[in-house]
Order: structure tokens, then sequence, then C-alpha cells
């Protein structure tokens, strides 16, 4: 498990990129990426082009930042899409979407997958009715995502599910707000991905 550390606005901008590692704050004018698109430090602005492992890099550790793993935790589970029949890129990207974290933040449970992994830890969601308290746990079609009944009234929960149409909900994830449930209905696709991802970089790093 792994947690944001330091400014996220930071990695943000290490990565060029908008992670959505602040929640809601990512929708605003004070997201640092719309404010300042370009690489931190005094180099930032002026540096050269990157290599060809250099993009490979950035690409892998943009993806990883995002869904907030260590290398390590990242690094298994490409192993296990490589395993997986099908193409290794996108397989990586499915597994990512179903860790039970990554699904809680879909749902609209939590504004950021830190605030989600939070959730899941501390036991404030249930899956198929029990309590599943390991963020990397990988749902499946059929599966009921459920907001504990003495976690309902969280402040940071309801706060989240408020702004849940702003963020959306993918296809494969069927909210019941009232009941602070989602139904996993379907599988992630590649089109609802709508990250700048090139997944094939991170199967080019980790091939070599």
């Amino acid at each position: 498990m792994s947690q944001v550390s330091g400014s996220a606005c930071r990695i943000c901008r290490r990565e060029v990129t908008k992670l959505f590692l602040k929640g809601d704050r990512c929708f605003t004018d004070k997201c640092a990426i719309d404010r300042r698109a370009y690489p931190p430090g005094q180099h930032g602005q002026g540096r050269s082009k990157l290599s060809n492992y250099a993009v490979q890099l950035r690409e892998k550790q943009k993806i990883r930042r995002m869904y907030g793993l260590h290398e390590r935790q990242f690094r298994n589970v490409f192993k296990e899409a490589e395993r997986v029949k099908g193409i290794t890129g996108t397989t990586l990207l499915f597994m990512l979407e179903k860790r039970l974290d990554n699904a809680v933040f879909r749902a609209g449970f939590a504004s950021s997958r830190n605030e989600a992994r939070q959730l899941v830890v501390h036991g404030h969601i249930l899956v198929n009715s029990k309590r599943v308290d390991l963020p990397s746990y990988q749902i499946k079609q059929g599966d009921v995502l459920t907001i504990k009944a003495g976690s309902q009234q969280n402040a940071r929960i309801n706060l989240s599910l408020d702004g849940v149409e702003r963020r959306g909900v993918p296809s494969w994830l069927e909210l019941d707000r009232p009941g602070y449930k989602a139904n996993v209905t379907g599988e992630p696709t590649r089109e609802e991905l709508t990250m700048p991802m090139l997944e094939q970089l991170d199967v080019a790093l980790y091939s070599k």
C-alpha cells in the first residue's frame, strides 16, 4: 500500500499531467497543472529532450503514481498481467482499475484514490456484505460494494458523493447513492480510461 508523500501537486507537475491526487481541488482553478504546466525546480521550463528510456520511465512513473502503488507493487501487477492471455499493457490497466481502492474512488465514495485507500484499510467498505480491508483486492463482475451502515453518515463520504456527477462513474459500475452501494456490472474498457496513458511504454520498459 502506498500513500502520497510530500506535495501531491508537485507530483502532478513532475509528470506534467493531472493525476487527480487532490480530489475535487483538481477540478478547480487552484490545480497546479492548470497554473504551471511544467516540471518543478529551477530548470523545469528548460529541460532538454528526453531519451527513449526516460520517456518510458516517466510513463511508468505517471501510471504508478496515479494508482498510488510502490515500485514493487506495480512490478508485481505487471508480472500478473504478463501471465494473462491478451495485450499485456491493456491487461495491466484493467487490473489496476479493478483494485478495490480504485473501484471505491470510481464509484464516488471517495474524492481521490488515496482517500479511497484509507476507507478500505479502516474497514468502511463491504464487498458482498463482507468487510474487505485489502486495497489491492481484485473485484469482479457481480460484486456489490457497500459503505457499512455505521459509516454512511461519514462527512467525507457524503461530500464526495455530492461531487460524483462532476467526476462521473464508469459504465462498469452502477451507483445506488441512497443505498450507499455500487454494483460491478461489467469490465473496465480502454475507451473509458481517458487519462493520457501509453501503457505499451511500460511493457517496453519492463521487457528490457
